[in-house]
């Protein structure tokens, strides 16, 4: 499914929202790093694979601007697991 995800760069935040409730990416810089350091998604809304549109957006804009991916958020680090070709 294709969410409308927003970025926030004053916020470092990447944001949806589904069904009236918001879900998140939170991130840091550090140097040519992107550290997404939060992932949040409420639970009526989790397991439709928003996290994962989420990382993937925040991720995107990581490598569009020339950023390294990073992750501190324990669902990032799996997220880049399965997604070696970005590392």
């Amino acid at each position: 499914m294709d969410y409308e995800i927003i970025h926030q760069p004053e916020q470092h935040l990447f944001k949806t929202e589904v069904d009236g409730r918001t879900a998140f990416v939170q991130y840091r810089l550090l140097g040519d790093s992107f550290d997404i350091t939060h992932t949040i998604v409420p639970r009526p809304i989790e397991g439709r694979g928003i996290a994962a549109a989420l990382v993937k957006a925040a991720y995107a804009y990581a490598a569009a601007n020339g950023m390294k991916p990073k992750a501190t958020c324990s669902y990032a680090v799996r997220w880049l697991e399965r997604h070696p070709e970005l590392i």
